[in-house]
């Protein structure tokens, strides 16, 4: 088991799938002789040739497209669109093309194809360069939107997202590409849609994706060393499909929750989450469901402005005492 990058963990994995099968290939913007914006893509190029690291035009509508039709013949592309933000041009072809190809067809045609993009805040990019707009294509049946917070995930899923017959949005976070983590050898592929239990605990359950994965972590410690509260940290992984059961039973256990996203509040990945507690676990909660998303503004780009709208670690800490202070359980830390 080796320490690497989430970086790393990316480029390896892209790596390893284009030598075990020659229907993989890579598009997109910059991703050849510049080796890609965030260097996901270094030296591939050499290896493998333009034949199979296709740099493209500044089109992400047209080079998605190309990408649908030639997984509808078999291949299995690995699309980099450079931010989230940008995919918003190659709406039409992800949500009314790749999306619905399987059932519009019958199920005689799939479309096994990946998007790679990274979205977030943090980096002063400012307000059309930092969003996180997976609600869009997690809301959309046919597709599959993962978003893993490891450099491990990050290798299991991504061997998962490109094996799979469906077509797959594959969420990465500029603030996690240096993150650095074991990563388990060989070639073992993860499970879209299954959620982890990454901290066990008995007195609050925090769920999380992404970048949001690592501050419920961090907090969960900062609790647990600093006032004995024990949190549950329940890391989503996949946001389509959404893994219920596992959030539901953590809640169970727990009977509070605090849902955490990277997003604004309103119509958010977290409202669908807070639901599903709502739904399959409402007789054992024993306060509301609390959330912490980002400020409901475009995000600015002067530092101080974009950190106070971005959720924080004490934004999380603050929900955790208002839930158990509701309950009278956060004096004794226990439950």
């Amino acid at each position: 088991m080796a320490v690497m990058s989430y970086r790393q963990a990316l480029h390896d994995t892209l790596r390893a799938e284009m030598l075990r099968d020659p229907d993989v290939f890579l598009m997109g913007e910059e991703i050849g002789r510049f080796e890609g914006s965030y260097k996901i893509t270094a030296g591939l190029l050499d290896e493998f040739g333009p034949k199979r690291v296709r740099d493209t035009p500044i089109a992400e509508e047209g080079f998605t497209g190309a990408a649908v039709g030639a997984a509808m013949l078999g291949l299995r592309p690995v699309v980099e669109i450079m931010t989230i933000n940008f995919s918003l041009l190659a709406l039409d072809q992800i949500v009314n093309h790749a999306a619905k190809i399987y059932g519009m067809f019958g199920g005689q045609r799939s479309v096994p194809m990946v998007i790679r993009t990274p979205g977030g805040g943090g980096q002063q990019l400012a307000a059309t360069h930092s969003q996180n707009v997976e609600l869009f294509y997690a809301f959309t049946p046919g597709l599959k939107v993962v978003a893993p917070s490891s450099p491990a995930d990050a290798k299991a899923l991504l061997l998962a997202s490109i094996r799979d017959n469906d077509p797959v949005l594959f969420l990465e976070n500029l603030a996690l590409y240096n993150t650095k983590g074991e990563v388990p050898d060989g070639d073992v592929a993860g499970e879209i849609g299954r959620a982890a239990v990454t901290r066990e605990g008995t007195d609050i359950t925090l769920v999380a994706y992404s970048r949001m994965a690592h501050v419920a972590l961090q907090v969960a410690e900062k609790l647990a060393a600093e006032e004995g509260i024990s949190a549950e940290v329940v890391d989503l992984r996949s946001l389509r499909p959404l893994d219920r059961p596992t959030i539901i039973e953590s809640v169970k256990k727990t009977s509070c929750a605090v849902v955490l996203e990277d997003d604004w509040l309103t119509y958010g990945i977290g409202a669908e989450v807070a639901a599903s507690i709502s739904d399959g676990a409402f007789d054992y909660l024993d306060a509301p469901v609390r959330r912490v998303a980002m400020a409901e503004v475009p995000l600015p780009y002067a530092k101080s402005l974009e950190l106070a709208a971005l959720p924080s670690a004490n934004d999380v800490v603050t929900a955790v005492h208002q839930t158990l202070d509701a309950v009278g359980r956060r004096s004794v830390g226990a439950h």
